[in-house]
């Protein structure tokens, strides 16, 4: 049996589809930083060095927008855009795991 096939990603600029990329990137590396989560230090330092160069290229991204005069960023395209990339559960590795009540 073939696993469920995705939504196709909405129609992007190329500039949009490297901004979600980028910012994907840029999420990821700040999921393995994250403290809250199980890991080991190391793998956290490799992440925050590889976000510099990946924040770096976001920013590009952004700028190349606004270059070429794509100067509103049109959410709901966007945000249908991160959800086919698996952006929420990436994104949710930021956030601060549910905590205990004790």
């Amino acid at each position: 049996m073939l696993p469920p096939e995705l939504p196709p990603l909405p129609a992007l600029t190329r500039a949009e589809a490297e901004l979600i990329d980028r910012y994907l990137d840029v999420v990821d590396l700040l999921g393995r930083i994250n403290p809250a989560r199980h890991g080991d230090t190391y793998r956290g330092l490799r992440a925050a060095q590889a976000l510099v160069a990946k924040s770096r290229a976001l920013r590009d991204a952004l700028e190349l927008m606004h270059t070429r005069g794509e100067n509103e960023v049109h959410a709901p395209t966007l945000a249908r855009a991160l959800r086919v990339l698996d952006g929420e559960r990436r994104a949710a590795r930021v956030a601060l795991p549910p905590g205990s009540e004790s």
